[in-house]
Order: C-alpha cells, then structure tokens, then sequence
C-alpha cells in the first residue's frame, strides 16, 4: 500500500469525512487500491482464465469506494478491515450477478461429479483425480479445474446477501445469534475438525505448506512461489490438488 505516515493519512481522512474532498478521497483510493488487488488475486485463483481480472479490478473498486462511503473512523475498527468484507462482497456479489460460470464448465462439472460418485460407490473409497481424468478421457488439470470451478459456484451459490435493516449494509449470511454452541454443533464442529485434520495430515509437505501459506499466512500464489522457488502455475496446480482433497469434507460440512 502506498506509505504514508500516520499523521498524513489523518489529515487526508479529516478532509475525507469532513466535507468529502475530491483529492483526499483519490489518495485514499490510490492508498487502499493494493488492498484490491490482494483480494483479486485471492478469489481469481477458483475462477476460469476467461473472467478479466480488469472486471474483478472495477468491482473492487467499487467495494473500496463504498467502504470509503460508509466508514466511521470514530468507530474502534481498522479501515483495512471494514473494506476487506466490502471489496470481497462486491467482487462476489458481481461474479453471481454476471453468472462467470459459463454452462460448459457447469455442464463438465456436474459430469465430473456423477463420474466421481460412481467410481466412490464401485471402489468404496475416495478416488484420485487421475481416476477420474481416466474415466473420462480428460486430463488431470480439466478434472481439478472442473472440480474447484463447480465448488466455487456453489459457495456464491449460498452466499446470498442480505440487507440490514438498520443501515442496509449486507450480511454474508443469516446466522442464529446464540452465544453458545449446542451439544450438537459441538459434536458437529469437532467431527469436522477431526476429518479435516486426517486428510491434511495425508496431504504432501508441498500441499501442507501451500494451504497454509495461502489460508494462514494469506499470501498470494505469486508470494507462495517466492518463499517455495517454484511457478506460479505449479503452485496453483498444487492448490487445486490440495482442494480437491478437501472439497468432500468442506461441501460436507456446508450443506
């Protein structure tokens, strides 16, 4: 992000939200713009090379504004923080609205996961995405690519977003407010933990370290080929093959 110190970037905010100067909000944009671009480069990892991350940019952006719109510095929040949730939000909520999935790749994908309920229930056993690259006379890549697209889908899928009505901001989802977890959900959460912790222990070291580099550590693929010495393209093949492990239980526990 661009460098300022502390006491520009309050000056900068005070004209901001005192009268919105034109100028005080291009430097809170130029500020924040690299907040975007992290975003972008985030959530284009489970999309199709056809979606432009120009467009992915232009709804950022929008999010950015927005936040810079609705943000109170008086509250006891972090700015970064606050836009994160509305540059994410607007770039999802642009993607269900343009519908990025083009029917092709939906198509493919639900042949894929027939493919794979098939083979689970004839071997009875998790398959390999080369088993199914296989079955179908695809390669392996088409099967990871099918298989995370459709996951993607589905995630915007539930992600609706719905109004508040206090101040019509937008929640990522309706959620029963109990201040304390049932019997159930307990069960239900550590169960879940218990799976997801087996099968990353059978993930490669390769595996291991990108997940957590990109989930944890929330470094960009770019980044994690840095600290790794390998390609971008390598690292995100590694990705895939780590969610495609995954993607059973995370569906599981989402339904």
């Amino acid at each position: 992000m661009t460098q300022l110190t502390g006491k520009e970037e309050q000056q900068i905010w005070k004209k901001w939200v005192s009268n919105r100067d034109p100028l005080a909000g291009d430097a809170l944009i130029r500020r924040y713009t690299p907040l975007v671009t992290f975003h972008v480069q985030r959530i284009s990892v489970g999309l199709p090379k056809t979606v432009s991350r120009d467009d992915l940019m232009s709804l950022g952006l929008y999010g950015l504004y927005d936040a810079l719109e609705k943000f109170d510095p008086g509250r006891d929040l972090k700015f970064d923080t606050y836009a994160s949730f509305r540059i994410r939000g607007a770039i999802i909520d642009g993607l269900r609205k343009e519908d990025w999935l083009p029917r092709s790749s939906r198509e493919k994908a639900k042949r894929v996961e027939t493919v794979i309920e098939k083979l689970e229930q004839k071997y009875l056993r998790n398959v390999t995405p080369l088993e199914i690259a296989h079955e179908m006379g695809i390669s392996e890549d088409e099967v990871l690519t099918a298989v995370n697209e459709g996951f993607f889908a589905n995630v915007l899928s539930i992600d609706e977003y719905l109004p508040d009505h206090d101040d019509g901001d937008y929640l990522g989802i309706a959620i029963k407010d109990d201040r304390s977890e049932t019997p159930e959900d307990s069960i239900l959460k550590q169960e879940m933990i218990g799976q997801l912790s087996d099968v990353i222990s059978e993930l490669s070291e390769k595996e291991q370290l990108v997940v957590s580099l990109f989930y944890k550590d929330e470094l960009t693929l770019t980044e994690i080929g840095q600290v790794m010495g390998l390609s971008t393209s390598r690292i995100s093949q590694i990705h895939s093959k780590a969610l495609f492990k995954l993607r059973r239980i995370m569906e599981k526990f989402m339904n």
